[in-house]
């Protein structure tokens, strides 16, 4: 029975981070078994069609686990993918938000097809290489303040809380890569990955025209005036500023898409247009119910700084927030994501 409870699966993308995780994990006494996930085979842009690059991750993560001597398993969850990932991805920037994938593929993928497999393996365990950490049954904010990724790990189960490990939440970076060279692991020195979460860097107006048909609009300023034309409110963000082919010197940034009548509005980057003070989340997910007055902070995006805010309103599904100081390009489609202090306590989607 002891066996059984000490048994992990472990979530292996052929990084570092989740290498370093399997020689932790077997350190710490746990029997591991690596697994590899294939959501993603082929990127089409532009017309053209290629492998993403999963074999070279699925062979670096082999590796890996022939180094440690532990088994490995591959899982392929492409149709599950396409249809809660990236179908999402194409209606959200369709309708003219702005989804975050990663979020969807932990909600989703990670942390419950993934632990179905656990289930079938009897796996009592299920573990990944995010920078994040569990103490006491709450998520806590990775120790790398550089490389925390809390952010995208707000949607995920509570139910699923008390079966994760994270072992390298409590690292830096440079700490995990001296691990690995110490173990003499082949990802030691291999560079993060960047991109839509499994099919990797792509130019993302390219990948979503292969869906979306361009749509062409008028630019105007937040005063009415017309600056230049765009290829569909779809392809653009809220806070963007490279990619306007805008002339005439100023620098404009999108404060406002408008899809009824297909126009973009842009000012500059200091005009209050481009910042809220107060916002509305919807699908919201709680590890800890948040009360209403309560003085909290939170991030609109991946790396930002918490800003302070404060709880106006929350129902079964919403949470309306109010920041002490107004906050840069809040992106409807985009997570708000709340904490005290250093746990995370939930989040939901910007409205």
């Amino acid at each position: 029975m002891e066996e059984a409870r000490k048994k992990v699966l472990l979530g292996m993308s052929g990084g570092v981070d989740s290498s370093v995780a399997a020689a932790l994990l077997l350190e710490q006494g746990y029997e591991v078994i690596g697994a590899f996930m294939k959501n993603w085979t082929e990127i089409k842009c532009d017309g053209e069609t290629k492998e993403c690059g999963w074999r070279t991750e699925r062979r670096d993560a082999m590796r890996v686990a022939a180094k440690l001597g532990i088994p490995f398993v591959t899982f392929d969850f492409e149709k599950q993918y396409r249809e809660l990932v990236v179908e999402n991805l194409y209606q959200e920037y369709a309708a003219g938000r702005t989804p975050n994938p990663d979020v969807l593929c932990n909600k989703y993928v990670k942390f419950d097809l993934f632990v179905k497999e656990a289930d079938r393996l009897g796996c009592a365990f299920v573990a990944t290489g995010h920078y994040a950490r569990i103490v006491d049954g709450r998520i806590l904010a990775g120790t790398d303040d550089n490389k925390d990724q809390t952010y995208f790990l707000w949607a995920i189960p509570k139910s699923v809380l008390p079966r994760v490990l994270f072992p390298v939440g409590a690292m830096t970076k440079p700490e995990v890569r001296e691990k690995a060279r110490e173990l003499g692991l082949s990802t030691a020195e291999k560079k993060d990955s960047t991109g839509i979460c499994f099919v990797g860097e792509v130019d993302i107006r390219a990948f979503l025209k292969e869906r979306i048909p361009e749509d062409p609009g008028e630019i105007v300023t937040t005063g009415g005036e017309v600056v230049g034309t765009h290829e569909g409110v779809a392809f653009y963000t809220i806070g963007q500023r490279h990619g306007l082919n805008v002339g005439g010197g100023t620098p404009y940034y999108v404060v406002d898409k408008k899809p009824e009548t297909r126009q973009l509005i842009v000012s500059s980057n200091f005009h209050p247009a481009l910042f809220e003070k107060k916002l509305v989340a919807t699908s919201t997910n709680w590890f800890r119910q948040p009360i209403v007055g309560e003085k909290i902070s939170a991030r609109v995006r991946y790396r930002q700084p918490l800003q302070a805010c404060s709880i106006v309103a929350t129902d079964a599904d919403s949470v309306t927030v109010e920041f002490d100081e107004p906050v840069r390009a809040v992106t409807p489609g985009q997570s708000i994501v709340l904490y005290d202090g250093e746990e995370m306590i939930g989040g939901g989607i910007i409205v």
